[in-house]
């Protein structure tokens, strides 16, 4: 039997062969500069095509743990750069370049390139009254840009699409989607992004513990008083499932039957005026579980769910309590 994948894993994790550990790991990083510097980069319509790794993800372990240029393949970067430009401006590609890696600079260089050395300047020094000139210039201009910054990130929604700019590192995530959370900071900057553009009214804090980030909403009195005491279906089914019955009765609890998998714990409550509190508290730990029974990290799409249901219910319900009020 040829030497597989778990007997890699079990030996590492094995204390008693921790001293080999060492040499095992620098005969996989051997292995991978092979791969990137040598092998791939050599023949360029394959590495432009078909690359040795799957979405360049060996490009992201380097630049993750902030590898120089000098450390990278250099024609592969340059590959995975035109992916994302090209995906940026609409053109075909290969691949679609979701939870890409770019240094800060090259990403300014595509999406922002008629400032993207002033702005990449302004960045590093967190001058934000420059930063924020010039993407409000970019707004004016038509640009669809949402943005809002952290003190050690800068998230910004351009044509729908998330990307996260790590001050500290000097990277970007392009196009977020299934990369893993790490920090509450993180995680609320992305809900408070959403909300100024969605849901304004709704709360979105880190709590004092700093254990969790806290979104609250409520569902007004006048809605959940007139949703009927015994639901029963009615025969015009395309009405009756945009009815508030129909929701509260159906779809509510199965939306937070859902959540229950994405956040720390979900609370139900009545305030003096009689709304419906619905808070949620969400860390960067999932209640999904891998095969090895551990916890699955809490990713930028899970973030979406969340952002889904708030949505729906500040837009459903909370909007025509503040236009009958």
């Amino acid at each position: 039997m040829p030497l597989e994948e778990n007997h890699i894993l079990k030996f590492l994790d094995n204390p008693v062969n921790e001293r080999f550990n060492s040499v095992m790991v620098d005969l996989l990083i051997k292995r991978i500069n092979d791969l990137c510097l040598k092998e791939c980069q050599v023949d360029r319509i394959a590495c432009t095509l078909n690359p040795m790794c799957t979405k360049r993800f060996l490009l992201k372990l380097r630049i993750k743990n902030r590898l120089g240029m000098e450390d990278l393949p250099k024609f592969c970067y340059s590959v995975h750069k035109g992916v994302v430009e090209r995906y940026f401006k609409g053109k075909t590609v290969v691949y679609r370049p979701n939870d890409s890696f770019l240094y800060l600079i090259d990403f300014l260089d595509i999406y922002f390139h008629e400032n993207y050395r002033r702005l990449n300047k302004f960045l590093t020094f967190k001058n934000w009254d420059e930063v924020d000139k010039i993407f409000k210039e970019k707004i004016k201009s038509g640009e669809n840009i949402h943005y809002h910054r952290t003190d050690n990130y800068v998230l910004i929604i351009y044509n729908e699409y998330l990307h996260i700019i790590y001050l500290n590192e000097a990277y970007v995530i392009c196009n977020a989607n299934r990369e893993r959370i790490t920090s509450l900071e993180l995680i609320e900057g992305v809900l408070k992004l959403y909300a100024n553009i969605s849901f304004p009214e709704v709360n979105v804090n880190i709590n004092p513990e700093k254990t969790a980030v806290i979104t609250q909403i409520n569902v007004p009195y006048d809605i959940i008083s007139n949703v009927s005491d015994n639901y029963s279906s009615k025969q015009n089914e395309v009405n009756e499932k945009i009815s508030n019955d129909y929701y509260f009765w159906n779809k509510f609890p199965q939306d937070l039957l859902e959540l229950t998998e994405l956040c720390a714990a979900i609370h139900l409550d009545i305030n003096i005026l009689n709304d419906l509190i619905v808070k949620l508290e969400i860390d960067t730990n999932t209640h999904k579980y891998n095969d090895n029974r551990i916890q699955i990290p809490i990713r930028f799409r899970d973030l979406n769910k969340i952002i889904e249901f708030l949505n729906f219910i500040y837009n459903k319900f909370y909007v025509i309590h503040l236009d009958l009020m």
